[in-house]
């Protein structure tokens, strides 16, 4: 192979063995999930608020980040539960940048695997331990799902991700919630494809050992819009586009049919001021039609503690250095305004 064999990274058990979670961190893990499943199986009526940096970067900054949604999370309760993204693997669409936390601890020094693998295990664990959030991440590299297992209140599968049959495998074989993206192209068909196989159970090859998953009853949609074959971005977050998703759901007859709007990406024409507008406008089509209201399960939205992104040399604390987010004041008042409309 054209590459140099660099060194033995541990296991997901023996890292886990160094770093164990507490029996008050799997109490708080199990309670979360038990309420966050009853949003996506219909029982309960709250809504999910993936929200966070679009990727990890400095430690301390998104701790404060997420240390600051504790309070809010307090007032809306009984309205809307509170999923942070700490998202530790950055996809590039050129292989080019910063490709998150576990490629580089430190954003501003070389890549080293060995301490990103550590490095992401300990900062959800911090979260949990200091918040009592369970968070969500991007499982860009299946292989690596475990060193977070008993950490992740949500899986997120990419739109470059979608297709790839190991990533469908692998979430049929996961716990938690697992939301799959549409690809790129916008194509819902493979969206559904991709639902569909993870709410199967396959034998497949995982980590070196043949596997035998039992299906994934909470894999979901991840609406993000898509792109036209001349290159300018497509939304797929309206009314329209919902009752599309609601129909496909009818006839495919998976079960708990869910669906999660991102209102960045390609929904927002790459705008990060735009998700203000666009969770307004979900909510609205909830509220005007019972299908869309049960099928809407959720919102995405990419949120830091500085409006905008800068470059990894920038220096301001708080301020994505990938895709440009919302920052905190406007962050804080929309999830209050998001819950009085609900």
């Amino acid at each position: 192979m054209n590459c140099d064999f660099k060194r033995k990274l541990p296991i997901p058990m023996e890292v886990k063995e160094m770093y164990p979670m507490t029996l008050e961190m799997q109490h708080n893990f199990q309670e979360r999930d038990i309420e966050i499943k009853k949003v996506l199986s219909g029982e309960s009526d709250k809504l999910l608020l993936i929200i966070g940096p679009c990727s990890a970067d400095y430690e301390e900054s998104v701790m404060d980040y997420i240390s600051r949604l504790c309070p809010v999370q307090e007032k809306v309760k009984d309205k809307i539960i509170i999923i942070p993204r700490i998202y530790t693997n950055k996809p590039r669409t050129t292989g080019v940048g910063y490709k998150g936390m576990l490629h580089q601890p430190d954003p501003l020094h070389d890549e080293d695997m060995l301490e990103g693998i550590t490095k992401i295990r300990k900062i959800h664990m911090r979260a949990l331990r200091e918040t009592g959030f369970t968070c969500a991440d991007e499982m860009l590299y299946p292989e690596n799902y475990r060193y977070l297992s008993d950490l992740l209140a949500y899986v997120a599968v990419g739109a470059r991700s979608v297709e790839n049959q190991q990533h469908r495998l692998t979430a049929s074989a996961i716990d938690v919630p697992v939301g799959m993206k549409n690809p790129t192209s916008g194509d819902l068909s493979i969206m559904m494809n991709s639902i569909t196989a993870a709410q199967k159970g396959h034998t497949f090859i995982y980590r070196g050992w043949e596997v035998e998953s039992k299906g994934n009853p909470y894999a979901h949609a991840i609406l993000r819009g898509g792109m036209s074959v001349l290159g300018g971005n497509i939304a797929n977050y309206h009314y329209e586009d919902l009752m599309k998703v609601y129909e496909t759901y009818q006839e495919k007859n998976l079960q708990n049919p869910s669906v999660i709007i991102d209102a960045n990406h390609a929904n927002s024409n790459k705008k990060y001021l735009e998700q203000i507008r666009i969770s307004k406008d979900v909510l609205h089509s909830r509220r005007v039609n019972k299908d869309i209201h049960n099928l809407v399960k959720g919102l995405m939205i990419e949120s830091y503690i500085e409006d905008g992104a800068q470059s990894a040399t920038g220096g301001v604390y708080g301020q994505s250095i990938t895709d440009p987010c919302l920052g905190w004041e406007k962050t804080e008042k929309l999830i209050y305004e998001m819950a009085e409309e609900m």
